[in-house]
């Protein structure tokens, strides 16, 4: 069985709920800049480690339970999957997301609830915010909607020179024969 690692309330995306209490429609608005965690996207695009994150959310008390709404900006950079050139923009992510005290419910309860789990008062929005970044990032960026991309042949940026061309293209039958053609004009 593998143990859950213990929370840091010294953590960022560690929030301590001790204020709130167990009072129903209790609630707290929390505004904070963070630093983005590790590993926070995908190979392709994500929010660059220690990158800043806006977070505007609101804690509530539902009963036992917290319930976490707001959202998070940050910026996130990548590469175009057509062109390869550095891509840079700015996300705006929806949370919301309901944390269970453990022990607060039956057993049946905790899985019918698909809640995140609270340790003591503390609860931890890095997992959330990780999956949030990416479901919202896109599967395969580009830097604008009408991107050429790379010639396939030899790689050249379509975008800077839209007219590329590489000619006809030669029937590898004939291949050789074409080698023997320039070396009677060189002749």
């Amino acid at each position: 069985m593998v143990t859950p690692k213990s929370l840091d309330a010294r953590s960022p995306l560690v929030i301590d709920t001790h204020e709130l209490g167990r009072r129903m429609g209790a609630m707290q608005e929390i505004s904070r800049q963070v630093p983005a965690p590790d590993e926070l996207g995908t190979a392709v695009i994500g929010v660059p480690p220690g990158t800043p994150v806006d977070l505007d959310i609101r804690i509530e008390a539902v009963g036992e339970d917290v319930l976490v709404t707001g959202t998070a900006r940050t910026e996130v950079r990548g590469e175009c999957g057509r062109c390869l050139t550095e891509i840079a923009d700015a996300i705006e992510i929806d949370i919301q997301e309901l944390f269970v005290h453990p022990g607060a419910h039956s057993a049946d309860e905790d899985d019918e609830l698909d809640a995140s789990q609270m340790e003591g008062e503390l609860l931890d929005l890095e997992p959330l915010l990780r999956d949030q970044v990416v479901l919202d990032l896109p599967f395969q960026p580009v830097c604008r909607p009408d991107c050429a991309g790379l010639c396939v042949e030899c790689g050249a940026d379509l975008n800077a020179d839209p007219t590329h061309d590489h000619g006809e293209p030669i029937d590898p039958r004939w291949g050789s024969l074409g080698a023997w053609q320039e070396q009677d004009r060189t002749s």
